[in-house]
């Protein structure tokens, strides 16, 4: 059975909650088997993932989050980072990774994209996650 590890950024609780809601929703109705861990912010999912990769018992990996802009430029630090994190992930270890960290303007835009009923960036993620373990799977990729 395929096991995905959900790694959540819990900086934004509510908006987390909800990423899992779409997320979870989409890992049941595939028969997915799933664990969930949570980290202090969207900067800390990348390091999760990567102590994760050396269990060896997931077939893919969940990045959910959020980054809102303030007002400093630590918003593209970790916007920036995490995702490059999360990319050389991928490639250096063919790891099969759903990316959804929000990088959003305010608080508005974020709710939009994470409520299931509107924009249900969890279930997107979990949907890349698993596409991309059959992808994996079909050209027989390294763990």
């Amino acid at each position: 059975m395929t096991h995905i590890l959900i790694v959540s950024a819990n900086f934004y609780p509510e908006l987390s909650a909800e990423l899992i809601k779409g997320a979870v929703a989409c890992l049941e109705k595939a028969g997915v088997s799933y664990e969930r861990i949570e980290v202090p912010g969207a900067f800390e999912i990348p390091a999760a993932i990567g102590f994760a990769l050396a269990a060896k018992k997931y077939h893919g990996y969940l990045a959910l989050g959020c980054v809102i802009r303030g007002e400093t430029s630590h918003y593209d630090y970790v916007c920036n980072e995490s995702a490059r994190g999360l990319m050389e992930l991928a490639l250096h270890h063919h790891a099969a990774i759903g990316y959804g960290i929000l990088t959003v303007e305010n608080e508005a835009q974020a709710w939009a994209r994470a409520k299931t009923g509107e924009g249900n960036k969890g279930r997107d993620a979990a949907e890349a996650c698993l596409r991309m373990i059959t992808l994996k799977q079909q050209f027989k990729a390294g763990a």
